[in-house]
C-alpha cells in the first residue's frame, strides 16, 4: 500500500514537470520558427526548385549538393587552409583599422577644430570607392598581401572613423557638465565620461566594417590571389564547380554573422547598462 501510493506521488510531482518542459519546447520551437522559418522555407525551396528542375540545377545545384561540397571541403583541410589565409588578410586590416580609427576619432571628435580641418578630405577619401583605388594600390605595392590587406583596411577604416566621431559628439552635454561641477578634470570627464558614452556607436562601425573587411576580402582575392576563400570563389567558378562556389560563398556569409555575432556579444559585456536600458 505504501509502495503504491509512493508511485502515485512521484506521477503527480512528474505530471507538472512535463507539461513545464513541453510548454517550454512549445516556446523555443515557436521562436526559432518565427526566427528561421523564412530562411529554412528559402534553402528548402531551393532545393525542390532545383531538385525538380525548375531551376537549372548546372547554376543552381541542390543545397543537399552544396552542402556536400562544402563538408568536403572543410574535411579534406583545403578549405581550411584558405579561411585562415582569408582571416589573416581581413583580421590584420580589420586590426589596423581599429587602432587608428577609434584614437583619431576620439581625438577629432573632441577637438572641434581638428574635425572641421580634417572633415573635407576625409568626406573625399570616404566617398571615393576602395576598389576604385585598388588599382593605384596594386601600382604603389605590388599584387602581394600588402595591397590587399591594404585595401581592406581602406574600406574598413571610415565606418570606425565616422562611427567614433559621431559617438563623441553625441555625448549629452549635461553628462560633461555634470562632471566638470564635481571637479573631474579634462582627461577624468573623457574616460568616465565620454569614452562609455561613446562605446555603444564605437560598436556600430565596427560592425559596420567587419561586413565591409570581408566584401572587399572577396574582390581583393579575386585579383592576383592563389589562395583564400575568394579565390576559391573564383576558381571554382572557372573550372564550372558551382557546389563548392556556392558552398565557398555560404562560408563567407557564415564567416560574416561569426563576427557580427562576436561583436554583438562583446558589446553586450562592455555595454551592460546601454543593453539594460533598452
Amino acid at each position: 500500500m505504501t509502495y503504491q501510493i509512493s508511485n502515485e506521488s512521484v506521477r503527480a510531482q512528474r505530471g507538472p514537470d512535463i507539461r513545464v518542459a513541453l510548454i517550454r519546447t512549445g516556446r523555443t520551437t515557436r521562436r526559432l520558427t518565427a526566427d528561421y522559418g523564412l530562411l529554412i522555407a528559402f534553402f528548402a525551396g531551393w532545393q525542390i526548385a532545383s531538385t525538380a528542375g525548375w531551376l537549372n540545377p548546372a547554376v543552381f545545384p541542390p543545397i543537399d549538393r552544396v552542402a556536400s561540397a562544402l563538408w568536403t571541403g572543410l574535411s579534406s583541410g583545403a578549405l581550411v587552409d584558405d579561411i585562415a589565409i582569408s582571416l589573416q588578410r581581413a583580421g590584420i586590416a580589420f586590426a589596423a583599422a581599429v587602432g587608428i580609427g577609434i584614437p583619431l576619432g576620439l581625438f577629432m571628435g573632441q577637438i572641434r577644430a581638428v574635425e572641421r580641418a580634417l572633415d573635407p578630405i576625409l568626406q573625399l577619401f570616404r566617398q571615393t570607392s576602395a576598389l576604385a583605388l585598388y588599382p593605384v594600390f596594386i601600382l604603389l605595392l605590388g599584387l602581394g598581401e600588402a595591397s590587399k590587406v591594404f585595401v581592406i583596411f581602406w574600406a574598413t577604416l571610415f565606418p570606425i572613423l565616422l562611427a567614433t566621431i559621431g559617438g563623441v559628439k553625441e555625448v549629452d552635454p549635461k553628462l560633461i557638465e555634470m562632471a566638470r561641477t564635481f571637479g573631474a578634470n579634462r582627461l577624468t570627464t573623457f574616460r568616465r565620461v565620454v569614452l562609455p558614452a561613446s562605446v555603444p556607436s564605437i560598436f556600430v562601425g565596427l560592425r559596420l566594417s567587419a561586413t565591409t573587411a570581408l566584401l572587399l576580402l572577396i574582390a581583393a582575392e579575386m585579383i592576383g590571389a592563389n589562395k583564400g576563400v575568394g579565390f576559391q570563389v573564383m576558381n571554382a567558378q572557372y573550372n564550372f564547380r558551382i557546389p563548392l562556389m556556392f558552398a565557398a560563398i555560404f562560408l563567407l556569409a557564415f564567416l560574416g554573422l561569426a563576427a557580427n555575432w562576436v561583436l554583438v556579444v562583446l558589446q553586450r559585456r562592455l555595454c551592460r547598462w546601454s543593453t539594460a536600458h533598452h
